[in-house]
């Protein structure tokens, strides 16, 4: 780690905006991160799935496989945003500023989780929807 104070917010908006590529993890840890590094490829697979679906239609049966992983990636870059934005300033400061005192992040960090919340929900409930309606399909229609 180097010696560049980290702030919460920004550890928070990060995940929020760019997690699933694992953006928040670099900013934290460095580009030596290898939880950072378990990102950019599911991402860039379910990325490529909606685009089959796109491309192909519903019965792609590849897309259906691949486009929950981007929702699980975005999901966990969520997870980490809240995570890092309702992290006690004194524990926050003494894991990634070395017992500096650092700015707490204050609404910034707190609308970040907030955010968070909002479209992690919405992310992991979708995910859980789109694959089940798709096993439950492939059930109906047979081998």
């Amino acid at each position: 780690m180097n010696g560049a104070i980290k702030h919460k917010a920004v550890a928070t908006w990060l995940a929020l905006t760019v997690g699933v590529f694992g953006l928040h993890r670099f900013y934290l840890h460095g580009l030596k991160d290898r939880w950072g590094w378990l990102f950019p490829l599911p991402t860039l697979l379910g990325l490529i799935g909606v685009q089959r679906m796109d491309s192909l239609g519903q019965d792609d049966r590849l897309a259906w496989l691949l486009i929950p992983l981007l929702g699980a990636s975005l999901v966990a870059a969520l997870l980490g945003g809240i995570v890092y934005g309702l992290t006690p300033d004194e524990r926050w400061n003494q894991r990634f500023n070395a017992g500096q005192p650092a700015s707490t992040g204050g609404w910034a960090a707190i609308i970040g989780v907030v955010l968070c919340v909002f479209i992690g929900g919405i992310t992991l409930m979708s995910t859980i929807a789109f694959s089940a309606q798709r096993y439950f399909e492939s059930q109906a229609d047979g081998p």
